[in-house]
């Protein structure tokens, strides 16, 4: 019996130990297994790479990035009694309201109190964070058998993009959209922002790895990793702020006097192709676009081709000169404004029985143009319109360009396709078209590609140039004078006069155009003026198009007063000298 009770208590004892071993093993393994929200003994940060800015000539940040920063607290690790001083704390130093902060802390646990710090305000909040674990305003909570205390965390969230001048330079800067996620993006849509995304957008996230401190701080020692953060490009524009605005203000003005739909214009230095101001009348705040800018989202410059009218007369004459099959003084009838070609009709404003060839462009003669045309074969003109760059992109730096539409080559074989596109119309063209075309005439000849943008720059301010702009010549140099000096005669004497400034070399082309409506033409118009403005040291081309003015349609009042306002304003910026006064 006694040796029966002592192997009892024998068994007993062992059980007992057996099951505390088993509770001991249980217990470790569920410490070690359990996600105890302990703060790694490595820690990892990114510092994201942000997008380059737009910068104009004479140094202003058109458009930049601002990188934008979530702020979280455990609301568990606040002390109750200092919460009260917290709230105000975080909101002195992050500018929000008290009320918006008690607000987030309601929730227990971790919470976002913002994803919209900016980087000034998350820097000082880091400060905050450091000297309120310092001032024990944050106490430990347990997890497991652990104790946990956490502060203020700041991370980076996003990035904004920023328009400080709000509609300036659009639709030229365009815009962007987000790409949300962890980590939002933004992305180019239209304009420079677009055009140029693969330049200006972020090359490289920045990264810090090493072993955390008692603050969660990274211990920057032999051990820390780094990988250096590279944005992208700044992008420096030909343009300048001052140029752009009074452009911009202009056209404006002139919009609201004509009751116009729109007027687009620019001003293109004629040697090196640079674009020194391009504006619209109709502009938006990229960074609040509303239904109605819609509209103002596409850059008319490339976007919208139309038919030119009467400003395609000194291409096609050009042409005729280039092949020899026209003498400027020669005689060409007028029939008194109006003349009979096949079916069609022809007339003109200035009615003349007789009139030279060189004033069938100064005085703008349809019925005058329509007959030299008949001259050129169907191959020299639809060649030669292709040479001018027409029903080709210009390669200017703005995305979605249109190329406009040319007559298939065989239709010019007809008197009636040959008259109207002399003319002006049957033919599609963009502004941008036109304005290179026009550059020809006082580039010697030559063609070049227009440019917006200047060069690039690194964040370290390291210079990128672009490619050399594309040059190629469409029409001699002796056309070219030709053609100088009559574009010189229209300001001088014919549909131009209102463009003269006395002491400046200026020469330009009106064009007048019936927009195309079903089944024929309507009674609304795009009235243009294209031309040059020279002193001894300069030379600019300038394009002028109004989009359906109302109280006046012939570009003689519409565009060219436009013209010479913007010629003026040249001279009052420096880009063009006047002579001293005798």
């Amino acid at each position: 019996m006694d040796q029966h009770n002592k192997s009892t208590k024998i068994i007993g004892i062992f059980l007992f130990f057996f099951l505390f071993f088993a509770i001991f093993l249980f217990v470790a393994l569920k410490i070690i297994v359990q996600d105890r929200k302990l703060p790694a003994l490595f820690i990892t940060e990114k510092n994201r790479a942000i997008r380059g800015s737009i910068v104009s000539k004479d140094g202003f940040q058109i458009v930049y990035s601002n990188k934008l920063y979530k702020v979280a607290v455990n609301t568990r690790c606040i002390d109750p009694d200092k919460k009260e001083l917290f709230i105000k704390l975080f909101s002195i130093y992050s500018g929000m309201k008290p009320k918006e902060v008690r607000k987030a802390l309601h929730k227990k646990g971790y919470t976002v109190i913002s994803y919209k710090i900016d980087t000034k305000r998350a820097y000082q909040l880091k400060i905050l964070a450091r000297k309120l674990y310092q001032m024990d305003f944050f106490v430990p909570y347990k997890v497991g058998n652990r104790a946990v205390k956490q502060g203020l965390t700041i991370q980076e969230s996003g990035e904004t993009r920023s328009y400080p001048y709000k509609d300036a330079f659009t639709p030229i800067v365009g815009y962007v959209h987000k790409i949300d996620g962890k980590y939002t993006r933004i992305e180019g849509v239209k304009g420079l922002e677009k055009y140029y995304e693969d330049k200006i957008k972020p090359k490289q996230d920045g990264l810090i790895r090493g072993r955390r401190d008692i603050g969660n701080n990274i211990i920057l020692n032999k051990e820390a990793m780094i990988k250096k953060r590279i944005d992208g490009y700044n992008i420096h524009l030909n343009i300048s702020m001052l140029l752009q605005k009074n452009l911009e203000h202009i056209l404006d003005t002139h919009k609201q006097d004509l009751e116009a739909r729109e007027i687009i214009a620019a001003v293109m230095d004629s040697k090196s192709g640079k674009i020194l101001a391009m504006a619209s009348s109709n502009r938006f705040d990229p960074k609040h676009i509303r239904r109605k800018d819609y509209p103002s989202l596409r850059a008319d410059f490339v976007e919208y081709p139309f038919e030119p009218g009467s400003v395609m007369k000194p291409i096609t004459f050009s042409l005729l000169l280039e092949h020899k099959l026209v003498n400027p003084m020669e005689v060409v009838r007028g029939y008194n404004g109006r003349y009979k070609l096949g079916r069609k009709i022809i007339t003109d404003e200035h009615k003349e029985d007789w009139l030279s060839a060189e004033n069938v462009i100064v005085y703008s003669s349809n019925i005058g143009i329509a007959q030299l045309a008949q001259r050129l074969s169907y191959r020299q003109f639809y060649d030669g319109l292709k040479k001018f760059g027409f029903g080709e992109r210009t390669g200017v730096d703005l995305p979605y360009e249109k190329r406009g539409s040319l007559l298939p080559p065989y239709k010019l074989k007809s008197e009636i396709y040959k008259a109207t596109v002399g003319y002006g119309y049957g033919i599609r063209v963009t502004f941008m078209q036109l304005l290179k075309a026009y550059n020809a005439f006082n580039n010697e000849g030559v063609e070049i590609t227009p440019r917006i943008a200047d060069f690039f720059t690194t964040t370290r301010g390291r210079k990128i140039l672009l490619a050399p702009p594309k040059k190629h010549r469409a029409i001699s140099l002796q056309t070219a004078i030709m053609m100088k000096n009559i574009l010189r005669k229209v300001v001088l004497k014919g549909t131009g006069t209102a463009a003269q400034i006395e002491g400046l070399d200026i020469g330009g082309k009106t064009g007048t155009a019936h927009i195309a409506a079903r089944g024929g033409y309507s009674r609304r118009y795009i009235s243009s003026f294209f031309g040059y403005a020279n002193d001894k040291k300069h030379r600019y081309t300038i394009g002028v198009t109004v989009f359906e003015p109302k109280t006046h349609h012939f570009a003689s009042q519409t565009a060219v007063p436009v013209f010479r306002e913007i010629v003026m304003e040249l001279v009052n910026e420096g880009y063009l000298t006047l002579p001293p006064q005798q």
